[in-house]
């Protein structure tokens, strides 16, 4: 996910949403940044999932086109399934309040997990519980 953007990243995406796509080295200049701290900015924001990279060649030399991610790339990477999820014990533990580490009653210790997990683990799935509210 997208932690906070410090103020070059933002007046970067602001510039090239508004132009639609930018080479990598115009972008360093409009910016008063050297290569070095531009190529750091753009693969920062490239591994944030916001900006798309692609190689082009001007006046004979090599630099980067770039344009703002489509959203729908974006948020296909965070599509999870939570049926791994779903017949965890800790749902319905009487004693949810009181897990935690160091106390009487922790995950690492807990044979409702262990339990679960051995279960998981052989591919027995159908010896958990029904879900509640779950429909086949």
């Amino acid at each position: 996910m997208v932690k906070q953007l410090d103020s070059y990243e933002e007046k970067a995406l602001s510039l090239i949403k508004a132009r639609g796509s930018v080479l990598q080295s115009e972008l360093w200049k409009e910016l008063g940044l050297d290569s070095r701290e531009g190529s750091r900015l753009v693969q920062r924001l490239v591994r944030k999932g916001l900006l798309d990279r692609e190689e082009v060649v001007m006046n004979g030399r090599r630099t980067y086109k770039l344009s703002m991610r489509a959203k729908n790339s974006r948020e296909q990477q965070v599509l999870v399934s939570l049926d791994s999820i779903m017949d965890l014990p800790c749902i319905v533990c009487p004693y949810l309040d009181q897990c935690e580490p160091g106390n009487a009653y922790e995950p690492a210790t807990c044979p409702l997990m262990d339990n679960w997990v051995e279960i998981l683990v052989s591919g027995q799935r159908e010896k958990l519980s029904p879900r509640v509210g779950h429909r086949s």
